[in-house]
């Protein structure tokens, strides 16, 4: 139904991927407006707003590397590292 679409960020000016998951991600939340910014610009805009994010040590629960996540991890939840994170996230299709 959806197909990734490329955009181009309003800030730096660069071609972005607005994937056919993301699309469904928008339209599931009732999201009228595509994306403006790329992912980088996204996340320096809002680190511009509220300051440096506080990272967290731990380790990953699916691969047992140490990592850092952006939030205090509770005990007995599972953490994934980023690449672990990036394969689930894939698996899911988003």
């Amino acid at each position: 139904m959806y197909e990734d679409k490329t955009l181009i960020c309003k800030d730096c000016g660069k071609e972005f991927i607005f994937t056919a998951g993301e699309q469904e991600f928008y339209a599931e939340k009732g999201f009228e407006n595509e994306p403006q910014r790329c992912r980088d610009c996204r996340t320096k805009r809002k680190q511009s707003a509220r300051g440096p994010r506080q990272m967290f040590d731990t380790v990953c629960t699916k691969c047992g590397k140490p990592c850092q996540v952006p939030f205090e991890p509770t005990e007995g939840k599972p953490v994934l590292c980023d690449d672990c994170f990036k394969e689930e996230r894939a698996n899911r299709g988003f």
